[in-house]
């Protein structure tokens, strides 16, 4: 069988550089690749007197994405930018490799680089004023650039739902138990008054700014139209990783100042829910049935972090209180001198280029994970098991008959069993906290705090 090997690094660069040139004119004098698991890259072009300074988004790679298309993002883009919401300016789209050629945006998005609390706050502000602006946009623009446009309220509370479902039916290899229990709660508990539709990045939070001023907003991979809220639930959701520069409560109130709208806060968690359950379907298959050229250490701690989440905002959307369960920790397990091994000959290997350590350092997370992974894994499953017999009154002759019977019985139990069936999830999820937590990998999934709507 012959196959067809992908191109190196420079062969990409070669090409992105020669179609930035014909694109615009003129000639890149500098070209950096972003130390990503995304392929980004910033580049410099001379043309006559003048210098562009440019960003180039590549393709995420992976069947990871409702929206894989960069296309779709650079026409939202552009339309944003007419529409006077601050983004970065589109020059172009380059089809081989697929990547958008754009204005880079000056500054940063770590709040802390900010001289004081006031800056802090003003820019988050600034941020809240160019995502209300953008919720009361005209849709007609997006709706014909083929975005769907939803007409209920269900439609409206859904639409991430029905986006993201696709992509998790497609590539679905196992059993996801909490996560089918979570889209159960949702449809059972759709805001039936939100009934206004509007355009919504659906990854809210990011920003740029520099010297006090927000020079833009970026990355709009899944946006969509949808309910306003969700954004503001997002956002939410990043404040726990990236800061947003001042209290959630205090911003959302800023918005409902500047869009007149009431409070709303139990559509805030019923959206934060939202988000964290179908990021957690957006990488599940790459978790459960791990692809050639994956970013692996970085979905595995997606999928750890967005799974706390989920039990989180499920324990404050039913009013469950959290609970962390009593698990003695063991630091090693029957491989731990070959887990030694396997970490001194990586710390032997050499390499020169910025990127490719950031893929070693990568290998090292996930030996790392594997080494706490050696030492508790037998256990977390007996204790895992014991507790499904318990709820199912079952017994399992195996391990991996667990997630299958658990995702029968959500899709079947009536909400009497919504409790019991969050408190069995939260032990799973805490426990593996208690285990991984320490590790690289789990470091955001430590850091899971939901900040207080109100």
């Amino acid at each position: 069988m012959q196959t067809t090997e992908s191109p190196t690094a420079d062969a990409v660069e070669a090409k992105l550089r020669t179609f930035v040139e014909a694109l615009l004119g003129g000639k890149v004098t500098a070209m950096q690749r972003l130390l990503r698991w995304r392929p980004a890259w910033n580049l410099q072009l001379q043309r006559g007197e003048e210098t562009l300074q440019l960003h180039i988004r590549g393709e995420r790679g992976g069947d990871v994405s409702p929206f894989p298309e960069l296309r779709r993002e650079a026409d939202i883009l552009t339309q944003l930018k007419q529409q006077g919401v601050p983004v970065p300016h589109i020059y172009g789209l380059c089809e081989d490799p697929q990547a958008i050629v754009m204005e880079l945006v000056p500054g940063s998005r770590d709040v802390s680089t900010a001289k004081d609390d006031a800056e802090r706050h003003s820019v988050a502000r600034q941020w809240v004023a160019a995502m209300a602006r953008m919720h009361q946009l005209p849709l007609q623009p997006f709706v014909e650039q083929g975005i769907d446009l939803p007409s209920t309220a269900e439609d409206i509370a859904l639409a991430g739902l029905y986006a993201y479902s696709p992509l998790y039916e497609r590539n679905k290899t196992r059993a996801q138990p909490l996560a089918e229990f979570a889209l159960g709660w949702l449809r059972r508990n759709v805001p039936q008054h939100r009934t206004r539709p509007g355009f919504v990045q659906y990854d809210s939070g990011q920003f740029l700014f520099e010297n006090g001023q927000v020079h833009g907003l970026y990355d709009f991979e899944f946006a969509m139209i949808g309910d306003p809220l969700a954004d503001l639930a997002s956002a939410r959701m990043r404040d726990n990783y990236e800061p947003l520069g001042d209290s959630f409560a205090a911003l959302y109130r800023h918005y409902q100042t500047l869009t007149g709208e009431p409070a709303d806060p139990d559509v805030v968690r019923f959206h934060t829910l939202l988000f964290a359950t179908v990021s957690t379907l957006q990488f599940s298959a790459s978790v459960a049935t791990p692809q050639p050229g994956d970013p692996h250490d970085t979905y595995t701690e997606f999928d750890l972090a967005l799974r706390r989440v989920v039990v989180h905002a499920l324990a404050e959307a039913m009013g469950v209180p959290l609970h962390t369960p009593h698990l003695p920790i063991v630091d090693s397990g029957p491989n731990a001198q070959l887990l030694t091994m396997l970490t001194d000959a990586l710390a032997q290997v050499e390499v020169t280029s910025d990127f490719q350590q950031t893929k070693l350092r990568a290998v090292g997370k996930l030996v790392e994970y594997l080494g706490r992974g050696d030492a508790m894994e037998l256990k977390l499953r007996e204790l895992e098991q014991h507790e499904a017999q318990t709820l199912l009154d079952r017994t399992f002759g195996d391990y991996s008959e667990i997630e299958v019977a658990l995702e029968a019985f959500v899709k079947s139990a009536g909400p009497e069993y919504d409790e019991p069936l969050l408190r069995l999830f939260m032990a799973q999820v805490e426990r593996r906290l208690l285990v991984y937590g320490s590790t690289a990998i789990g470091a955001s999934a430590s850091h899971i705090d939901l900040p207080p709507v109100s």
